[in-house]
């Protein structure tokens, strides 16, 4: 595996991005989707796991319009204040642009087959059904998803192969909203839910508190089957 810092050209200017590329030809290649806390070690080692298992893996920078290369953690309390600030500050809009502009880089990009899915984590969650619904991407993964609700509306505009993995015990999205995304969306063929009854919100992110490795384990095998099928050349 090679990894290195890019920068991909977007309107306005150049986002930030974490890059890894497999050992021999990729299966296409996926935009792993941060959550609020950065382009940190947890979502570098995503993109490991991705690239591990064939494609190539682009996490990046999200919020760079906000504030560039800014790297916080789940565990510092000092850090979840000005975490916030950023999400509440997030244009979603600017930022599914912004993904969208990703994604064509990466079909461009030497050694992609042209076909480039999505993964995301908490907010990457809801950035992925919006890619779903608003480009061509070839198909995107949410994890536990945050505030999907907020635009449910988009769902008759949803068009591409999407997997969302909800978490039963997630705090920040209550079990009436799973069930309630999972009414709207389960009626769409392209729509793929699997629910994990005893996972908090986070289960996969690495070295957190509410880290599970059975779900995790399971998830990504999922996910991986799932880009299998609808990167593969």
């Amino acid at each position: 595996m090679q990894t290195r810092e890019i920068a991909v050209p977007v309107s306005g200017g150049e986002m930030g991005a974490y890059l890894a590329i497999p050992d021999g030809q990729p299966t296409g290649a996926i935009i792993a989707i941060m959550e609020i806390w950065g382009v940190n070690d947890t979502m570098k080692a995503h993109a490991h796991e991705f690239a591990e298992a064939g494609f190539i893996c682009l996490v990046p920078d999200l919020f760079w319009r906000l504030d560039p290369v800014v790297i916080l953690s789940a565990d510092n309390p000092d850090d979840w204040l000005p975490s916030l600030e950023r999400y509440y500050h997030f244009d979603y809009d600017q930022g599914a642009k912004d993904m969208e502009a990703t994604m064509q880089y990466l079909r461009s990009l030497d050694g992609c087959n042209g076909k480039v899915g999505a993964v995301g984590y908490c907010l990457g969650g809801k950035m992925c059904f919006l890619m779903c619904c608003r480009t061509n991407i070839d198909c995107a993964v949410g994890y536990y998803a945050t505030y999907m609700e907020q635009n449910i509306r988009e769902a008759p505009s949803l068009s591409q192969p999407f997997m969302l993995h909800q978490a039963m015990q997630d705090q920040w999205v209550p079990n009436a909203v799973c069930k309630y995304i999972e009414w709207k969306l389960s009626p769409n063929p392209l729509v793929t839910i699997h629910q994990y009854p005893d996972a908090d919100h986070a289960f996969a992110r690495h070295g957190g508190a509410s880290y599970s490795e059975p779900e995790a384990a399971q998830a990504l095998a999922r996910s991986t089957e799932f880009f299998t099928k609808h990167l593969k050349a």
